[in-house]
């Protein structure tokens, strides 16, 4: 059975850090690409980051940029987002899905999980 799991959420102060984990099973990243999307309540869904399997080429939407990475880990079928200078706005369930080949444009994952929460507030 094929599937991924985050892990990395929590509650932290503006300005803080976090680094979530994407952990996928029953599929290789060598050929898929691995993202994140989140969802905040009252707002849109929106696509985050995303790292493509042929060259690990990146994705990052404009809000995000500068203050998150996406990169593999040494582990295998592991994805880490280091989010930075994190800020009130930055709160939502973020979600990990993997896409076969390419980062899909849509958010038309194969793949996702259950989400986990980040929360930015003092």
């Amino acid at each position: 059975q094929s599937e991924v799991v985050e892990s990395g959420g929590g509650l932290v102060q503006p300005g803080g850090s976090l680094r979530l984990t994407c952990t996928a099973s029953g599929f290789t990243l060598d050929y898929y690409a691995i993202g994140w999307y989140r969802q905040a309540p009252g707002k849109e869904r929106e696509e985050v980051a995303c790292i493509n399997p042929a060259d690990d080429s990146t994705v990052y939407a404009d809000s995000v940029k500068g203050r998150f990475t996406i990169a593999r880990d040494t582990a295998p079928r592991t994805v880490h987002l280091q989010m930075n200078n994190l800020k009130p706005d930055d709160t939502a369930v973020y979600y990990c899905g993997g896409h076969a080949y390419y980062c899909p444009s849509d958010g038309s994952w194969d793949y996702w999980g259950q989400g986990t929460q980040v929360t930015v507030s003092s």
